[in-house]
C-alpha cells in the first residue's frame, strides 16, 4: 500500500494530473485557509522530519502569529545516517511536495516559499525545479513564488534554524530562537517575519489529505500515528530498501521486506539514525510508530533503520556514530562541542582497548550535561545515543573496559549518497576517518 511512493516515477506534470494530482490549490481556494488548517489538524498528521510535532497545530500557530511578513519553507536537507526517504519521494513524485508547500503557504497567508536542498542532491534539485516550473506555468500554484536554495553538506543544514540561516546566505549555525519567533530577513524595525518549516515528507502528505479527507488519512496507521511513513532500511540486510509502510507495522516486517539478514539470523543492533538509543533483536516486535518507539525508550525519528548482525561490536559503532555527531557539532554551544568530543574520545579509546570503567563513567556523566543551553537538538541526539549504548550493550562495554578488543570489521556510520532501487543497494558517502578525537 502507499500513496507517497508511486511504483514508477512520474515523469512530468501530465502524468501527475493523470494520477489525480494538481487539485490542491483549487481545493484550498474552495474551503479557505482556516478549513485547510482544520482538515490537517483533524487528520492528525505528525511531522515526518524527526520530532513528530502535529502539523496542523504548527500551521495554526503560524497563521495566527503576528508578523509583517511570513514565509513557508520546505526542509529537504536530508542528512541523518541511514535515511533516504525525502530523496526517494522527490525522485518519484516531486509535484506532491510542491503542492503541499503551496497549501502551507496558502494556510498561513504568504506568497513566498523556499525549498532548502543540499547542493550535492543534483537529481532532487532538478526534479523540484521542473515540478515547480510546470505547476506554476499551469496556474496550479497561484501567485506563489518558490525559490530553491542549495546548501552545504553540513549536518546542521537539516536543522530548521540552521536551514533559515542558509536561506539568508549564512553558514548553517542554529540560532537561539525557533522559526516562529525569529523567521527570515528580519531587519531592524521591520517587525517579525515568522517562518513555517516542514519536512519534504510532511508536505507530500498534504495534497492527499485535502483531496481525500482527514477520515481517509486516519483510517491508516494508529490513533496516535495516523497514515504511512517512508522508511529506509539497510546495513547487513539482504537488500537495501526504501518503502512506504503503514505506521504501526512491526519492525520485524520491515526487516522481512529487506529480505532479512545476510546469512540469516537476527540483528544484534538496530540503529535509527544516530540521534536515538539503538534497539536490539528483542525489539523486533516494536510497532513502527511514534508511541511504539517511545514505549521502548527510543524515538521514531526519520525512520532510517540500520540492521547490524551478530558480529557487530556496539562500542565500535558507538565510536563511529559519536564521531559523526562530533563533526556535525558547530561549536556554538560549549556543552555540546565538549561533550561530543569527550564521548567520542572515550568510546574510541574503549574500542581500541585503551580505556577502562572510568571512561564508561565519564561517558555517563557527559550525558547529564551535554544538553546544557543548547541551540539545537544535536547534543540531545548524542545524549540519547550514548545513554542507549550504556544501557543496552553492557557486555560489550565490560569486554572493552577490561582491555579486550574486537576483530570484527568496524561499521562506519555515514550518510547515504544514493540508492539504486532496481539493484536494492545504497551507496554510502565516504566515511571521514580523520579529525575525530581519539581516531
Amino acid at each position: 500500500m502507499g500513496y507517497l511512493l508511486p511504483s514508477q516515477r512520474l515523469p512530468d506534470l501530465a502524468a501527475y494530473l493523470d494520477a489525480g494530482g494538481g487539485t490542491t490549490l483549487e481545493r484550498c481556494l474552495e474551503i479557505g485557509p482556516e478549513q485547510v488548517i482544520s482538515e490537517v489538524r483533524n487528520a492528525r498528521l505528525r511531522g515526518r522530519g524527526g520530532a513528530g510535532f502535529p502539523t496542523g497545530i504548527k500551521w495554526q500557530g503560524l497563521a495566527s502569529a503576528e508578523g509583517t511578513r511570513k514565509f513557508a519553507v520546505c526542509n529537504g536537507a536530508e542528512g541523518e545516517p541511514g535515511t533516504f526517504k525525502d530523496r526517494a519521494i522527490i525522485r518519484r513524485n516531486p509535484y506532491q511536495v510542491v503542492e503541499g508547500l503551496a497549501a502551507a503557504a496558502f494556510a498561513i497567508g504568504t506568497q513566498t516559499a523556499f525549498i532548502g536542498v543540499k547542493e550535492k542532491f543534483t537529481e532532487a534539485i532538478q526534479r523540484l525545479e521542473t515540478a515547480a516550473q510546470e505547476l506554476s506555468a499551469a496556474g496550479l500554484l497561484g501567485d506563489l513564488e518558490i525559490t530553491i536554495v542549495r546548501g552545504p553538506d553540513d549536518y546542521l543544514f537539516g536543522e530548521e534554524k540552521g536551514l533559515l540561516e542558509v536561506i539568508e546566505g549564512n553558514d548553517p549555525l542554529p540560532r537561539l530562537y525557533p522559526p516562529y519567533v525569529q523567521g527570515l530577513f528580519e531587519e531592524t524595525g521591520a517587525g517579525p517575519h515568522p517562518a513555517l518549516v516542514n519536512n519534504v515528507e510532511t508536505l507530500a502528505n498534504i495534497p492527499h489529505i485535502l483531496e481525500r479527507g482527514a477520515d481517509w488519512f486516519r483510517a491508516m496507521g494508529t490513533t496516535d500515528s495516523p497514515g504511512t511513513m517512508v522508511c529506509s532500511f539497510g546495513g547487513h540486510t539482504v537488500a537495501d530498501l526504501v518503502a512506504e509502510v503503514e505506521l504501526g507495522t512491526p519492525l520485524a516486517a520491515l526487516l522481512d521486506l529487506a529480505g532479512g539478514m545476510r546469512g540469516g539470523g537476527r540483528p544484534r543492533m538496530i540503529l535509527n539514525g544516530v540521534s536515538n538509543p539503538p534497539l536490539t533483536s528483542a525489539d523486533l516486535d516494536v510497532p513502527v510508530s511514534f508511541e511504539g518507539m517511545r514505549a521502548r525508550g527510543t524515538a521514531l525519528g526519520s525512520a532510517g533503520f540500520t540492521f547490524l548482525d551478530d558480529a557487530t561490536c556496539a562500542v565500535q559503532v558507538a565510536s563511529s556514530a559519536s564521531a559523526f555527531l562530533f563533526r556535525g557539532s558547530c561549536g556554538q554551544c560549549p556543552s555540546c562541542k565538549l561533550g561530543t568530543t569527550a564521548i567520542t574520545e572515550r568510546f574510541t579509546a574503549l574500542a581500541i582497548g585503551g580505556a577502562d570503567t572510568d571512561d564508561i563513567e565519564e561517558i555517563a556523566a557527559w550525558t547529564q550535561r551535554i544538553t546544557d543551553s543548547n541551540r539545537c537538538g544535536l547534543g540531545a541526539g548524542q545524549q540519547a545515543l550514548a545513554a542507549g549504548v550504556l544501557e543496552r550493550f553492557t557486555e560489550d562495554l565490560a569486554h572493552h573496559a577490561a582491555g579486550g578488543i574486537c576483530d570484527s570489521e568496524p561499521f562506519h556510520v555515514t550518510t547515504i549518497a544514493d540508492w539504486d532501487d532496481s539493484a536494492g543497494q545504497f551507496t554510502y558517502s565516504r566515511p571521514v576517518l580523520e579529525d575525530a578525537p581519539g581516531g
